[in-house]
């Protein structure tokens, strides 16, 4: 039988339900179709998800440095290597920055800086001295400025 009919119960000569090869073939075909599309969906999303996900935490990285030195009235530093591609505070660890991403760093007195290591300094009063982190996707930038009288951090 070569239909596309779904056969219920039992018949007089007791065959019983199934579907016929033909269907399972269509039914087999249109989930790889599916998966084979919705994969290169997600492949094109990670690399903005983890572009994303670095602004996050970097922008997260310097507000907590400047909550713990109004909280602690001690000087915290934030340091960037742009060469081995990592941040952190000092005396709390250091977070990589993912492959594809791009960082550089314009200072104020500076310029643009691009190799070696870079400082953000907040004071106790949270006041902080640096420059304006730049992160480079494939598709965009974002400047994560930090306002010098302010310490807000904004993200544009």
């Amino acid at each position: 039988m070569t239909g596309f009919r779904v056969r219920h119960g039992m018949t007089s000569t007791g065959e019983g339900a199934g579907f016929t090869l033909l269907e399972l073939i269509i039914v087999l075909f249109l989930l790889s179709l599916i998966l084979g599309i919705s994969s290169v969906f997600f492949a094109n999303i990670l690399p903005s998800s983890r572009f994303d996900a670095t602004v996050r935490e970097v922008s997260a990285t310097i507000r907590y440095a400047r909550a713990l030195a109004k909280i602690s009235g001690e000087r915290k530093t934030i340091t960037i290597d742009l060469d081995s591609r990592k941040y952190g505070i000092e005396g709390y660890g250091e977070r990589g920055i993912s492959a594809g991403i791009g960082i550089k760093v314009k200072d104020p007195l500076s310029g643009e800086i691009s190799t070696g290591k870079y400082q953000l300094v907040f004071n106790a009063a949270g006041d902080i001295k640096g420059g304006t982190i730049v992160l480079q996707g494939k598709k965009r930038t974002v400047d994560i400025e930090i306002d010098p009288v302010v310490g807000a951090v904004v993200v544009k």
